[in-house]
Parts: C-alpha cells; structure tokens; sequence
C-alpha cells in the first residue's frame, strides 16, 4: 500500500512538472509507439466547419441519406451554434491538451513498468481534427517504431467511435502500404479496468464530500454517456452492454451507498436513440421528489465540450435552475488523475507482455452487420496483427 501511494505522489508531482512546463521530453528514438485515438474536438472556432463536416460525412458515425449531400448542408448549418458554443468554454476544446498530457505520463510510467519494450512514445491520432490519425500514421512511420500500439481512448466499445477509428487506419492503409518490419497490436476496450473503476469512484467522492451529510446518501448518481441510435443498438453494437458494465462495476466499488441511473446525452436527428435522455431523467426524477444529483460522465476520458458546455451549462446551470434542482454536482473526467494514469500505463504494460496482440471481440462483427468495408477491416487487422 505504501508502495502504490508514493507512486501516486510521484505522478502528482509529474503533473504538476508538466502543467508548469518543467517536463523534459526525451529525444532517444521510440522502441515502442502507443497511438492514442479519439474523436477530438476544434481547438479553435475557426476549425468547427471543418470538424462537422468530417463528423456528419462518416457513415461509421452517422448514416444519413445522400450523405454526400446532406452531410455537407447539416455541418454548414450548424457551424455557428457550434461555434458559439466552443466560444462559451474558453474558445476550443481542452482534449488534446489531456491527450498529450494522459500520454506522456503514461509513457514516463510504462518506460519504468516494461523496459525491455522501452523507451515509449504516445502519439495522438484524432478521427475530426488535427491531428489527424492518417498524418499521425505518417509522423510514426517516419521514426521507425519496432512495434505500434493501437490503444483506444474510448474505454467502452462501438464501431461509431472506436470502430470509426479502426476502419480510417484501414482506409489509409489500403491506399498505402503498411510498414515494414513493424508489430502490430490493439487495444480496442478496457470498461471495466479496476484502475478506471477506481478513478471514477473517486471522482465521485469528490463530488460527494461536497453535500452535506445529511443529503449525502440521498444524493441521484447519474451516469451520462453519449447516445446511440437504436438502429445500431438493434444491430448488436456492444456499446450499451459495455457501459452498464462500468457503472455496475463503479457502484460495487463505491459500496451501492447511493441510488443511482443511467441516461444518454447528445442525441443528433429525429431517429430514435437510446433513452432516457440525460436532461429528461434529470427532470422526470425531479418530479417523484429527487433533487440532488452527481452527474458522472462515464463514457469520456478526458474534458470536452459534452462535459464543459452540455453537462456544466446546459443541465447543471440552465436546466437545474428550470425544473427546481436543490444541488447538482459534475464528477470530473479522469484527466490527469494520478489513478487513471496508472490505470493507462498498466492496460498498455499488461498488454505488451500479453502473447495476444489483438482481443478475439474486436475480431467479430456485429450479429447483424451488413458494413462491407467493416468486414474487410477485420480481416485486414487479423492479418496485420498476426505478423
């Protein structure tokens, strides 16, 4: 125990190194490459058109019809409520700010965790914006790793998000010729880590040691996570399945102390989604009696526009102040705690000594997939991991 807090304190420190710049980034060639993707978000307004129009002309992410035409006309029309939302959080998106942090002290952790693989090397790949996985793919190709990670930032599976990612490393290798001399690897879900688990039970003691006690045991945890439609649920996207894992395996942990529910956010189009929406729970609980609440957002790693604009403006301030909320409370995201990334450096260490470079479920397509490039993408990653 003593053992695991002072490397707790150790990583403290290197965040707080890292916030005031006082981290030293090595210049020794990487053995190991981890590629971090993710969506990713504008840093700046003037990128949002851009990044919608990425978004909304991806058949991985949204199916529209004549998607070449209406995806185009969608992103256009809603570049300046996007923007105007962008500017209400401080001008642009933190997440790559968090990735590259999350990365390099992930990196510092595992060149002390698994040194025969060592010295590592977090890139980032995003799917919308800069970087763009298909240039980070090149920047790795350039310094000549002997093995590439491909780790996931979305801890619970769906081919909207993780699946998106996947298939444009596979678009770009099939106009490109994948490197030689090169081992591949996934890491493509890890919900239910026990060092994640911890990190958001954490994050929710934080929030309520904030009530008093007398309402502390009464408080509502809800768990938020970005919706999905039921077309795709129907399909068999693993995505619902995988986040009720995390928050069953979150309250164990937490000791079942508190009621708690799980609702859905960020529904796009008039199809139907998965529900209940988070803003519609929130008033529905309300209405039996319930009026204190942590929202948690069990789906995302790292701050962004869904947690600073959706979940702190939008429900805990606007709609809070609507309906009559006594106290609402937002857990932050995992970021830098010292927890969390322990938890990325032991998934990745665990999985550079694992003989499986690739997890069999990622292998699998869903019971009613009709995506032809999907099926063309896992063969080509069974074949790619394999050497």
């Amino acid at each position: 125990m003593f053992l695991h807090n002072r490397n707790l304190c150790k990583l403290a420190s290197n965040v707080a190194n890292f916030a005031t710049g006082n981290v030293r980034f090595s210049s020794q060639k990487a053995k190991t490459a981890i590629l971090m993707l993710n969506m990713g978000g504008p840093q700046h307004t003037d990128q949002v058109h851009d990044y919608l129009l990425r978004i909304m002309t991806d058949r991985d992410m949204i199916q529209l019809p004549v998607q070449s035409r209406l995806g185009p006309w969608i992103a256009q029309r809603r570049t300046p409520e996007v923007q105007k939302k962008y500017k209400e959080i401080g001008g642009g998106s933190p997440i790559l700010k968090w990735t590259e942090l999350q990365g390099q002290l992930m990196c510092e952790q595992l060149d002390k965790l698994s040194p025969t693989t060592a010295p590592h090397k977090h890139y980032v790949g995003f799917r919308y914006v800069n970087p763009l996985t298909e240039d980070t793919l090149a920047q790795i190709e350039s310094d000549k790793p002997e093995r590439v990670v491909l780790f996931s930032q979305y801890p619970q599976y769906s081919c909207a998000t993780s699946g998106s990612s996947f298939n444009s490393i596979f678009t770009h290798y099939r106009e490109n010729t994948p490197p030689a001399n090169i081992k591949w690897s996934i890491i493509d879900r890890w919900g239910t880590h026990p060092l994640l688990i911890k990190t958001f039970a954490q994050r929710i003691r934080e929030e309520l040691a904030k009530f008093v006690e007398t309402k502390r045991n009464d408080v509502v945890i809800l768990f938020t996570a970005h919706s999905l439609p039921l077309k795709a649920v129907s399909r068999g996207d693993p995505y619902p399945s995988e986040i009720g894992a995390s928050v069953h395996m979150v309250m164990q942990e937490l000791g079942q102390n508190n009621p708690y529910s799980l609702a859905w956010q960020s529904k796009v189009g008039p199809l139907p989604w998965l529900a209940p929406a988070t803003d519609d729970a929130i008033k529905g609980y309300v209405k039996q009696g319930l009026k204190n609440f942590i929202l948690v957002p069990i789906a995302f790693v790292n701050e962004h526009i869904e947690t600073l604009h959706e979940l702190d403006i939008e429900y805990c301030d606007e709609l809070a102040k609507e309906v009559g909320v006594e106290e609402i409370r937002r857990a932050a995201a995992p970021n830098d705690h010292p927890l969390f990334i322990e938890a990325l450096s032991s998934i990745v260490a665990d999985h550079l000594k694992s003989d499986q470079p690739v997890n069999p479920k990622f292998l699998m397509r869903c019971p009613m997939c009709t995506n032809k490039r999907c099926r063309e993408s896992k063969k080509w990653y069974q074949q790619l991991c394999a050497h």
